[in-house]
């Protein structure tokens, strides 16, 4: 029987894929490279630092130290974050989170943004109040698919890790799920742009198809 859900935020809880992405190449403008998709679309799921480190090895041409460079990005993103309106939960979570917490299964964030950006979303939508932690990528050295994030996240579960899931949208999330050996249900979101779900134990294409009946009953 399942007894904590461990969220992913970006792409399962809130898009801010748009906002990161407004940023990152208003940057990338800044720093005059020229970032392909396919190479952007590889750094989902990846924290902003390790995005960098990822950057300065292809495009040697980028000097800055990384610390300079998530400063940077971080108040490109902050900037827009606070004037865009238009922001709002995927639909159905919000009615999921509250029947998960109603029907007594922990709650654990686990994502790759930064504190930062996590405060702000939960403070936007008032979501602090139905999760007892918060893990942030940024406390990591390796992000997704390395499994570390997950890994720590189980270990602050009420329940031992076969009663844990995980909720990804991403290629690298499902991989860090499963090379933490927790199941996995993968959100093939709207916004989840070329993303491989294929090693999630459960694909749901609308969070309407899951509540908390439906995922105590999920044997992992």
């Amino acid at each position: 029987m399942i007894k904590t859900v461990i969220f992913d935020m970006d792409g399962v809880i809130v898009d801010t894929e748009p906002v990161h992405r407004y940023a990152y190449y208003k940057q990338f403008s800044e720093l005059n490279i020229e970032v392909p998709e396919e190479m952007y679309t590889s750094f989902t799921g990846f924290s902003t630092r390790n995005t960098f480190q990822a950057l300065k090895g292809n495009f040697p041409s980028i000097e800055h130290e990384v610390e300079d460079l998530i400063q940077r990005k971080r108040n490109l993103f902050n900037d827009a974050f606070d004037t865009k309106e238009d922001l709002y939960l995927l639909e159905g979570v919000d009615d999921l989170i509250k029947d998960l917490y109603k029907s007594g299964i922990q709650l654990i964030l686990a994502s790759s943004a930064s504190k930062v950006t996590i405060e702000r979303v939960f403070t936007r939508f008032n979501l602090h109040q139905y999760f007892s932690h918060i893990v942030s990528g940024e406390d990591f050295p390796q992000s997704k698919p390395n499994p570390a994030i997950f890994i720590h996240a189980a270990s602050l579960s009420t329940a031992p890790k076969d009663q844990c899931i995980i909720i990804e949208d991403s290629t690298n999330g499902v991989k860090a799920a499963k090379a933490a050996g927790i199941y996995c249900v993968g959100y093939n979101s709207d916004h989840s742009f070329m993303q491989d779900l294929t090693e999630a134990d459960m694909v749901i294409n609308n969070f309407n198809e899951l509540n908390a009946e439906k995922i105590s009953q999920i044997k992992a």
